[in-house]
């Protein structure tokens, strides 16, 4: 009986000593937990910047091709002034191009108003 109380002493004193290391080694556990978990995080973030990167190159690449496909400004206003010089032959006056045709009356319209 009195081995027995020894024994049970022991173990109690290592059950105690277990829970102390054990107490002992959670902030490590915490510690490291938490850097898994950042690292996990950064991976992700980084694989989300590097999709996004791709994907803003390529709407760089299309707007690049749109405004290359784009007529240069000189030939736009060389077609302008083709078809203001058309117009005047014709006896439209500035603007009736636009619409298309102008009928007479409205022509006249116009004219009355102005007056």
């Amino acid at each position: 009986s009195n081995k027995r109380e020894e024994k049970l002493d022991d173990i109690n004193l290592l059950f105690i000593h277990m829970h102390h290391l054990i107490n002992e080694y959670r902030p490590h556990q915490a510690r490291e937990t938490l850097r898994v978990m950042l690292m996990v995080q950064k991976r992700r973030r980084v694989q989300f910047t590097n999709k996004f990167k791709d994907q803003l190159d390529k709407v760089k690449n299309i707007i690049q091709e749109a405004l290359d496909s784009l007529p240069q400004p000189q030939e736009a206003m060389e077609v302008d002034e083709n078809k203001a010089e058309a117009d005047k032959a014709s006896g439209l006056k500035e603007g009736d191009s636009e619409a298309g045709t102008v009928s007479n009356m409205d022509r006249i319209m116009c004219d009355f108003v102005d007056m």
